[in-house]
């Protein structure tokens, strides 16, 4: 006999099996597929009354929520970008992303109000185009929009994510693909054929938790198929690693997608406190975003078993996957490219293929996929040689295709998964009165994978000295993110440079 087909898609699970369980909130209260697909409506045709339209842009600053999800499936079916941001951004920060994203509506938490007010003010968008989870002054309640509505929006089609990501001017660059047009029920063959890199399929008693912030692109990613395939997502307001265990044990939970750091406060927990819940339920727990130290990897391994799968990818699209029992084969590899994509090592010099366990720039591609940057053709065409691309990445590929990373773009710091980029933190710092020359990089942190290190050249006459630490951090504070922050701060009488001005940063980096 035939199995019978598995009806995928938020929409038509929630005419199929109304009653199915699409999520379980941060406080436990059970939400079914109906009740997700209506908010999910509501949204939808509150904005079409509003005057949006297809192509146009969403922003939402919405904390793990129910509302955060529903906001991302309004904006998928009413065929408009929705740009997720890093709530932890300042007030200029995300009024930059409004303003280049050029937003017609934006959606923002309570809890970063301040933020919300000031870059809404900044970027002058209007009143009626701001929506609060909560109470904002000069916000209307996101629960009022579509209220009086029923029913799907009109002229449905496929929207999508707009991501943004660092870009080498320290200014994030928004990545932008072409909408399809297609019918949002349908679900794309990619996003059944992405899970199944990780060995997940549709509905099998599946569920995935999700304790990293939705602002992430794969931890969205990750949310929103699983919704889509009919599994269960659990979702962490804020992530704790006890709480995650007793969440898996509770909800027989089956996969997630995890940073390493996540790996080491896990880790760190009391054997005792690790032995109470049962993590036996556990398929695919993936991670990426990060570089994972071996000894880590291994203990997570020994842990939870080979159910711990690894990958390499970009936003920008393509990328690597290792499982667990291959990864103790090719230890320290990235895994090799996805069927649909290919990766290929280059010579910085001339741009030739490199052999085999020689270096390189680590350049890819997705399929027939295409992206550019936002307002920013020419870094979309230094990025690529033909139809591959690079972020920046040196590794090497091994005689059997494994990928290894040696630098995660060289100047780029990784930080807990989250992508920090010194040129933004040098623009900002270079410019008090106190200071004549800085460089930014990430050194090695146990916990974080990097931190944040700041090295300045004080101006004549000025000593540098707590005091001056202290100063240089209150003053980058009033302009930029907390994570973004220089956890530490030395001094040198002046930066290594070349006769072209150009920063040894190398130089400085060997010295941690």
């Amino acid at each position: 006999m035939r199995e019978p087909v598995k009806i995928l898609g938020l929409w038509n699970i929630a005419d199929a099996e109304p009653d199915r369980i699409a999520m379980v909130d941060p406080l436990g209260r059970e939400v079914t597929y109906r009740e997700l697909a209506t908010l999910a409506n509501r949204y939808a045709t509150g904005l079409r009354a509003l005057g949006l339209e297809t192509g146009d842009v969403l922003v939402s600053m919405v904390h793990n929520s129910v509302e955060a999800i529903a906001t991302y499936f309004a904006a998928y079916q009413a065929g408009l970008y929705i740009v997720a941001v890093n709530w932890h951004l300042t007030g200029p920060e995300v009024a930059y992303i409004l303003q280049d994203s050029e937003a017609k509506a934006f959606f923002a938490s309570d809890r970063f109000a301040a933020a919300a007010i000031a870059a809404a003010d900044e970027a002058g968008l209007p009143a009626t185009a701001r929506f609060a989870v909560g109470e904002i002054d000069g916000f209307a309640p996101v629960s009022e929009l579509g209220a009086a509505e029923s029913g799907r929006p009109d002229n449905r089609s496929t929207g999508g994510p707009m991501l943004y990501t660092s870009g080498t001017t320290g200014r994030p660059k928004g990545v932008r693909r072409p909408l399809t047009g297609a019918d949002p029920d349908a679900v794309p063959p990619h996003t059944t054929a992405f899970f199944g890199l990780f060995e997940l399929g549709a509905y099998d008693d599946h569920v995935h938790i999700c304790g990293s912030p939705l602002y992430h692109t794969a931890v969205l990613n990750f949310a929103t198929i699983s919704i889509q395939l009919g599994h269960t997502l659990v979702l962490m307001d804020r992530w704790d690693a006890e709480d995650m265990l007793r969440l898996i044990d509770k909800h027989r939970v089956t996969h997630s997608h995890m940073v390493p750091t996540q790996f080491h406060r896990l880790l760190a927990l009391p054997e005792a406190v690790r032995a109470k819940y049962d993590v036996s339920s556990l398929r695919s727990m993936v991670h990426g975003a990060a570089p994972c130290p071996q000894e880590t990897k291994r203990q997570m391994l020994e842990w939870w078993g080979p159910t711990v799968t690894e990958y390499y990818a970009a936003t920008e699209g393509g990328g690597t996957v290792i499982n667990g029992t291959d990864w103790l084969r090719k230890p320290g590899s990235v895994g090799k490219a996805w069927p649909w994509s290919v990766i290929k090592v280059l010579s910085e010099e001339d741009g030739t293929e490199v052999p085999a366990g020689e270096p390189g720039l680590v350049y890819m591609k997705m399929g027939a996929s295409s992206f550019e940057y936002h307002h920013a053709k020419e870094k979309t065409e230094e990025s690529r040689v033909g139809d591959l691309f690079t972020v920046g990445d040196i590794g090497h590929l091994d005689s059997d295709g494994y990928l290894y990373l040696h630098d995660r773009r060289s100047d780029l710091i990784l930080s807990g998964g989250v992508n920090i980029y010194p040129a933004e933190v040098e623009t900002v710092l270079v410019t008090h009165p106190k200071v004549v020359d800085v460089a930014v990089f990430g050194i090695p942190h146990e916990d974080w994978g990097q931190e944040v290190k700041a090295v300045v050249q004080p101006a004549e006459g000025v000593d540098g000295d707590d005091e001056l630490t202290a100063e240089l951090l209150a003053f980058a504070a009033t302009q930029l993110a907390k994570y973004k922050i220089p956890k530490s701060v030395d001094y040198l009488p002046e930066l290594p440079r070349d006769p072209n001005g150009k920063l040894y940063k190398r130089k400085l980096r060997e010295r941690y």
